[in-house]
């Protein structure tokens, strides 16, 4: 199975329209009276590495699609992947598969605090975060990032005192972060993990998105830092987000501590929800061993982009700037020269630009003023979004 990928291989449009593709065919209203451009769920408009989507043609075509098992090639495979990739050497034994991260997230909530108890995220992150918290009837605690000249950084003072006056059981993590594209520094990290370790506060890191490094930066695993860090953390990876496989729902869920991992295995056990899905297992292991040279030239391709999509926004003159981005693809744009209302902002980009975006204020209230914007996607169409912005900010 080898492939030559370049940039040839991203610049391909595919029609997604009337698929059953949320990102395309989900209800939105609009007054915009041409094609809307969506750009707003982390769903990429490429096609995944070549080897994955042979392995999946030839596992459709043996015709039977029973209960599967991951195996020693499997678990080997994610352990060199990490290694090599983060010099994160996991043991296989420490992984929990789950439909996805999401799931595992609120599986663990649900084993490690009871009702009532204080959960903290850093807004504005994913929000499914406070869905989650909320939803289960637990406490959401919030701890606000800071905008520093276009820098986001923790504001480690709020982030203890929120701590200790809501008696925080557990923390989630966004490493790297979404919306905000922060590749989190080892210091950074480091602080984090004294502060938790202090109060004795589980940490579950979301680290999805943590093949999206752009150069300059690393991605450090939570987990990795030390051994008392790593029995304090549930740390969440995929390969969803990177290969564009979302839909074969598979996550692999690594918990070092063996009490932690034998209650969360039992919560997780008891959604009745308890087998991976054998196309999911198919992909990851054709991902983890063929996909590398695609994920690099894709890394490329998202590097060209933001250069791409930042070249354009300078029209607005100020209006719409980008933060600079660390990693994800997913773009956070600040609009509050605009002065606009949340919902003044959003139907400027959905009914005059033509434009779907996510709207900031999704994120928390902190994320007023800003929207998020998925740039993997041809730079064909990524060029004709950023002018469709360009022209109405402009009008």
């Amino acid at each position: 199975m080898k492939n030559i990928i370049d940039s040839s291989f991203f610049d391909k449009e595919y029609n997604r329209k009337n698929t059953g593709a949320l990102k395309y065919d989900a209800d939105i209203h609009t007054t915009y009276q041409g094609d809307l451009i969506p750009m707003w769920i982390a769903d990429m408009d490429f096609k995944t590495a070549p080897q994955i989507e042979e392995a999946l043609v030839k596992e459709a075509q043996s015709g039977i699609y029973g209960y599967n098992i991951t195996d020693n090639e499997y678990d080997l495979l994610l352990k060199n992947w990490y290694i090599k990739r983060m010099n994160w050497n996991v043991n296989p034994e420490h992984n929990i598969k789950t439909p996805g991260v999401v799931f595992a997230i609120s599986a663990a909530i649900n084993a490690f605090t009871d009702t009532g108890d204080a959960v903290l995220i850093c807004q504005p992150v994913y929000h499914p975060f406070a869905n989650i918290i909320k939803g289960n009837n637990r406490k959401l605690v919030i701890n606000e990032l800071l905008n520093i000249n276009g820098h986001y950084e923790i504001d480690f003072d709020d982030f203890e005192r929120k701590i200790i006056d809501n008696k925080v059981k557990l923390f989630l993590l966004c490493s790297p972060h979404n919306p905000v594209s922060r590749v989190w520094t080892k210091d950074e990290l480091l602080k984090i993990a004294e502060i938790c370790l202090k109060h004795n506060v589980l940490v579950i890191s979301d680290e999805i998105h943590s093949d999206f490094v752009f150069g300059g930066y690393k991605h450090i695993p939570f987990a990795s830092l030390s051994k008392e860090i790593a029995d304090i953390t549930i740390t969440c990876t995929a390969p969803s987000k990177t290969f564009n496989t979302a839909g074969l729902q598979l996550s692999n869920i690594f918990v070092s501590n063996d009490n932690i991992r034998k209650i969360l295995l039992k919560a997780y056990q008891a959604t009745g929800y308890g087998r991976p899905n054998n196309m999911g297992i198919t992909a990851t292991k054709a991902a983890y061993k063929y996909g590398e040279e695609w994920l690099n030239a894709l890394l490329a391709y998202l590097e060209n982009n933001v250069k791409l999509l930042d070249s354009i926004l300078r029209d607005t003159n100020g209006k719409v700037r980008l933060i600079k981005p660390e990693g994800t693809y997913l773009m956070w744009l600040d609009c509050r020269n605009l002065e606009l209302s949340d919902k003044e902002l959003e139907r400027l980009f959905l009914d005059k630009a033509g434009v779907w975006l996510i709207n900031g204020s999704t994120f928390g209230k902190c994320g007023s003023g800003y929207m998020r914007m998925n740039i993997a996607c041809p730079q064909s169409i990524l060029k004709q979004a950023a002018e469709r912005i360009v022209n109405a900010v402009k009008n």
